[in-house]
């Protein structure tokens, strides 16, 4: 299978280029913002639609410090321990999700206080609206070519520009397809049947750290990290098992919580 060879840059206007990347990260936000106003609507996020901007603000700052966070001082502290002056440099890359995810955690909590309202009801919106730019962040990454997998003799092998002249596996579409497509099907039905919030949140913690850790097994690892415990383990996987086990621990405590958290 031939990899498509896309330009990253969507079009330029003198100095400025427009690229896929960012254009999937807008048409996520976009579909969240639409998403999250639905839920009011249905009356599962018992907020007003004038707070949604307020609430998507506090999830893009404390979802880029949490990536920001995480990559430098969890994937790649000893590069930048060497080179302090690029702690900002973003635009050389370098966001983690498990950050990102870290940081909306804290950012819906900072909202639910501000608002009076549950926390698990904001992170269980988020969750449900988020997903499915987990779709369009990876077909960024795709057109990127960027996150590629590991070298294979299967027949969806592809020649990334940047991963040497052997087949990849296009692990990127594997992630939009099972962390953005499948598991955002997964837990609308679960929103539907459930009459207890939290159980959306537990379910994607429990559900994404399940697909993320079975495509690593395709996903190159970090060049800067390698693999742990004998050459059989990625520092992703690592951190899904986490995600994982605080998912079934959310779980336990909003089942046992359920006379408080019930939705009306």
């Amino acid at each position: 299978m031939n990899y498509p060879n896309i330009d990253p840059t969507l079009f330029s206007l003198g100095p400025l280029h427009v690229r896929w990347y960012g254009l999937m990260y807008v048409v996520g936000f976009v579909i969240a913002n639409y998403l999250l106003k639905v839920l009011v609507r249905k009356g599962f996020f018992k907020v007003t639609e004038q707070k949604i901007d307020s609430l998507i603000t506090h999830m893009l700052i404390c979802m880029f410090i949490g990536a920001r966070f995480f990559y430098v001082f969890i994937y790649n502290w000893d590069y930048y321990s060497q080179n302090l002056g690029d702690l900002l440099a973003v635009w050389k890359g370098g966001l983690s999700f498990h950050g990102a995810l870290v940081g909306l955690v804290v950012g819906g909590i900072i909202f639910a206080r501000k608002n009076n309202i549950s926390w698990l009801q904001v992170l269980d919106s988020v969750s449900l609206a988020g997903t499915p730019g987990l779709f369009f962040g990876r077909m960024g990454n795709f057109i990127n070519g960027e996150l590629f997998g590991r070298i294979t003799d299967s027949p969806v092998g592809m020649i990334f520009p940047d991963g040497g002249p052997y087949p990849r596996h296009p692990s990127q579409l594997y992630e939009a397809f099972l962390e953005g497509l499948l598991l955002t099907l997964i837990l609308w039905f679960i929103m539907k049947k459930s009459k207890t919030y939290g159980v959306v949140s537990a379910c994607f913690l429990i559900g994404y750290g399940f697909f993320r850790y079975i495509v690593e097994f395709f996903r190159e690892a970090d060049a800067q990290l390698g693999y742990y415990f004998g050459g059989t383990t990625t520092m992703g996987q690592i951190l899904c098992l986490l995600m994982i086990f605080a998912g079934c621990g959310l779980l336990v405590f909003v089942l046992k919580s359920k006379q408080r958290l019930l939705r009306s």
